[in-house]
């Protein structure tokens, strides 16, 4: 049976800082992975560039046996509405699920207290101490690079979509080191730095 993998997006997410991860998932999962969505409701959402989805979950209907639950960035972690994923995430921790956020969705998990024992990152420790307030105490363990894991718990900026995905893929282990460290450096550098698999489909070896 597939290990699933809930991905968070509410109304303008962020689409591209999904599809590196969710690709991935796929592409070196050795097919071990199925990628769910999951918004506050099951209505149709759009993302920042256009793209049209129907969400497979809504809040009221998360499925107890999942892997992980990956929250996307965008433009709704904000508004009051999104404090309904609160819950979704506190059974996560309590049930020792990864746990992932990238830009604003990494900062929302500062404001509900995440994020103060673990090692993290977000956009800017400045926005994200203004945002959560009293909820975050975690400044010692701010850490200024692309992404962070630590603790099953992987943070990353909205400019870190290969690194989030890179260190998500290494917390759950869904693919031998080097084989996840040869797919990142094949994306991040380029077909004429780094070094092209023979054929791509060895990623799933």
């Amino acid at each position: 049976m597939k290990k699933e993998i809930l991905f968070v997006v509410l109304d303008q997410y962020a689409d591209w800082e999904a599809a590196y991860l969710s690709s991935a998932l796929y592409m070196l999962g050795q097919g071990n992975y199925a990628v769910k969505t999951l918004s506050l409701t099951k209505e149709q959402i759009c993302s920042i560039g256009g793209f049209h989805l129907l969400p497979d979950f809504a809040i009221d209907s998360v499925p107890a046996d999942y892997e992980a639950l990956i929250l996307i960035g965008g433009m709704s972690w904000r508004n009051e509405a999104a404090r309904k994923v609160k819950p979704i995430v506190e059974k996560c921790l309590e049930a020792g699920k990864v746990l992932g956020g990238i830009c604003d969705a990494a900062a929302f998990l500062g404001t509900i207290g995440v994020l103060n024992n673990v090692r993290h990152t977000s956009n800017d420790l400045n926005d994200l101490k203004r945002w959560a307030g009293a909820a975050y105490t975690g400044e010692a363990n701010y850490v200024m690079k692309q992404a962070v894991s630590d603790r099953y718990i992987v943070t990353a900026n909205g400019t870190a979509s290969l690194e989030f995905a890179r260190e998500v893929l290494l917390t759950l282990q869904a693919a031998p080191e080097n084989k996840i460290t040869e797919w990142y450096r094949f994306h991040k550098l380029g077909c004429y730095e780094a070094a092209m698999p023979k054929d791509a489909t060895s990623w799933n070896d």
